[in-house]
């Protein structure tokens, strides 16, 4: 029987990067040690806050309020909020917002589910159909991005808490890297409350998606395993298979990507970030047009939404 390197108990699960067996107990020390670090950089608890938690029903966002309750549920000065968006895609969608609205009652938090469709008049399942060169990944990320901003202001939340895990960090600096966008690099940076915006907060970003996995299945907490039809047709996707083989060759490296990014982050100085009202819809914008206008103006004289 191989031993916790911190007892005398049982192992569960062995850490390459760190090189550490851990049993039950310690391991969900080291994910919750790892969360409060996480949170202690954002600096936005020593306050009356209300903190807005994306939950699509998978093993992330669901083990993400999962944690956040186990941390805060005694506290009376941090109040949760399960919020989900429901983008419409057929025979994926509706299971998920089913383990999302489990894991909600279970805990006893509210739940609040806003649709693409009731918001937009557009589906993401539409999106895939209409023929557009980017793929349905791309409008799908603006639209529900701008929903779930819109939909955090409107609950009062003080920030909104999504479940990237270190290897979505990892992958999307690579991304970026690989399309040489500079700008999005620059957007992973923790900014300051701009007008409009809900402050963005990643506690599961320094643990790894394969112990959240384990996290989740250890703890019974509810969650959908099926994949988004679409995921395939994304580059993500590639740069996810080629980080894991490179983990699998040499462990920490995921760890290293999101922490030399970090540092490179530390060193340069923060730019403006100027944010105006858009002047189609009124939400936040850089250029005076939001992203989900100029997304849905495209839209619209193809699919006459």
């Amino acid at each position: 029987m191989i031993r916790c390197d911190r007892c005398s108990g049982r192992a569960a699960i062995f850490q390459r990067y760190s090189g550490l067996h851990l049993c039950p107990r310690h391991f969900e020390e080291d994910v919750h040690r790892k969360v409060k670090e996480v949170l202690r950089t954002y600096r936005i608890f020593g306050r009356p806050c209300r903190i807005a938690v994306a939950v699509s029903g998978g093993k992330d966002s669901s083990s993400l309020l999962s944690i956040l309750h186990a941390l805060f549920s005694s506290r009376e000065d941090v109040e949760l909020v399960a919020v989900s968006i429901d983008e419409g895609i057929a025979g994926y969608r509706p299971r998920t917002l089913a383990a999302a609205a489990s894991v909600a009652k279970g805990l006893g938090v509210e739940h609040v589910v806003r649709s693409l469709e009731g918001e937009f008049g557009v589906t993401t399942d539409l999106l895939a159909s209409s023929g557009q060169p980017q793929g349905p990944c791309s409008f799908c990320g603006v639209l529900r991005k701008g929903l779930l901003n819109r939909t955090a202001r409107e609950l009062s939340a003080d920030a909104v808490a999504t479940g990237h895990n270190l290897d979505d960090e990892a992958q999307t600096v690579m991304l970026n890297y690989l399309k040489g966008d500079v700008d999005r690099l620059y957007r992973l940076r923790p900014r300051r409350a701009l007008p409009g915006m809900v402050p963005r907060i990643k506690p599961l970003r320094r643990v790894p998606e394969k112990e959240m996995g384990v996290y989740a299945i250890a703890h019974a907490i509810p969650f959908e395993t099926l994949a988004c039809p679409y995921l395939s047709r994304a580059m993500r996707q590639e740069v996810k298979e080629l980080l894991n083989d490179l983990e699998a060759k040499h462990p920490g490296t995921k760890y290293s990507i999101v922490r030399g990014f970090e540092k490179i982050l530390a060193r340069d100085p923060p730019g403006s970030y100027e944010v105006v009202a858009c002047t189609r819809c009124g939400e936040p914008s850089s250029d005076g047009v939001c992203a989900t206008c100029r997304l849905l103006e495209r839209l619209r004289p193809e699919q006459s939404l």
